[in-house]
């Protein structure tokens, strides 16, 4: 067996790597409240600051004696249920806007189009700023942020796909058969999107991860004392000196998931793309 045949294909081991460490944020998420040492909201003042390592606290605690790994494993809940939910959001509406765009074209293509690119004008992260600062700080209220923000990227790359898919013959067949416009979107149109729209979510999945703990940072994200990686690390700004750990902990959580998730994402797109095949 040659050298070559041992070795795995590199999306393979990036699949596998990226895989490994989304399923353990999921598990984090479901199962952190069940193997948490301790109430992330539980102050202990007597054992404030205490480093990593020491007896009961594997993680250290912070400033207030609260445990650095209950808080981080509640953190990774939060940011997964938010991640989750907003791509929800964005794929949904934007799967319907995109389609009817790509679909109709004409007058609902350019009304569609036209208060996509508006959105579009914004950068995402100060769109979802301008729309906390009037709705203020709350899980609901950043998915509705974050999924507004990153909506318009759905819109235009199931438009994209629509308009290649409804000049296909399958599409005119469906037509001649008698079947109406809905049925042929839902029929025909939608499961073409999957691919592409599946590749977007796995990407888009890293960039609100990213997004919620820089609005939790800024201090328009989950509102304290509920623990999240953003806010985490604002806290820990004054004790950059006194206590590194505090920051390095959640920054590192934030780094890996990300990397995960764009190793996971990579291999998804390399299997799914047809021009990545071979």
């Amino acid at each position: 067996m040659t050298a070559m045949s041992l070795r795995l294909p590199r999306r393979g081991v990036s699949a596998a790597i990226g895989g490994t460490i989304v399923v353990l944020l999921v598990l984090l998420a479901v199962g952190g409240p069940l193997i948490s040492p301790y109430d992330p909201l539980k102050l202990d003042l007597l054992a404030r600051m205490k480093a990593p390592g020491t007896t009961g606290h594997l993680l250290g605690t912070d400033e207030f004696g609260r445990d650095i790994l209950s808080r981080l494993m509640y953190g990774a809940r939060t940011s997964a249920w938010i991640a989750f939910a907003t791509v929800a959001f964005a794929i949904a509406f934007g799967l319907v806007f995109g389609v009817l765009a790509g679909f109709y074209r004409g007058a609902s293509d350019r009304v569609i189009m036209m208060f996509n690119d508006a959105l579009l004008a914004f950068p995402g992260l100060l769109l979802a700023l301008g729309i906390m600062a009037v709705t203020g700080a709350s899980r609901e209220a950043i998915v509705v942020a974050l999924g507004l923000a990153y909506m318009p990227a759905v819109v235009r790359v199931v438009r994209a796909s629509v308009m290649s898919i409804r000049e296909r013959e399958y599409i005119e067949a469906s037509h001649v058969m008698g079947n109406s416009e809905i049925v042929t979107m839902v029929r025909h149109v939608l499961p073409n999107c999957v691919a592409p729209v599946t590749v977007l979510a796995t990407t888009m999945f890293g960039w609100v991860i990213l997004s919620e703990s820089a609005l939790s940072f800024l201090g328009l994200g989950v509102p304290p004392p509920a623990p999240s990686w953003g806010n985490m690390l604002a806290s820990a700004r004054p004790f950059i000196t006194q206590a590194p750990y505090l920051i390095v902990l959640p920054g590192l959580c934030i780094a890996l998931t990300l990397l995960g998730i764009n190793m996971l994402g990579d291999a998804v797109r390399d299997w799914l793309d047809p021009k990545m095949q071979g």
